[in-house]
């Protein structure tokens, strides 16, 4: 179905992903850690190129949020 997220455990290497996400971060600057992300927000949503499922990860992002 068009604009579906899943919320189940997706990644093939979530462990080796996390540690090299953590490792690009290190020395980094608030700033430039926040320059990191913003980069690779963008990188990330140019592959999966659907804007209705971008709009749908949005506002489950913006709910997570609103919740605490």
């Amino acid at each position: 179905m068009p604009n579906e997220i899943t919320f189940e455990p997706n990644l093939r290497q979530p462990d080796e992903f996390y540690a090299k996400l953590l490792a690009a971060h290190e020395g980094l600057t608030k700033a430039q850690s926040d320059a990191l992300n913003a980069r690779l927000i963008l990188i990330l949503a140019n592959q999966i190129d659907d804007p209705g499922v971008l709009a749908a990860s949005i506002d489950a992002a913006s709910k997570k949020i609103e919740e605490k």
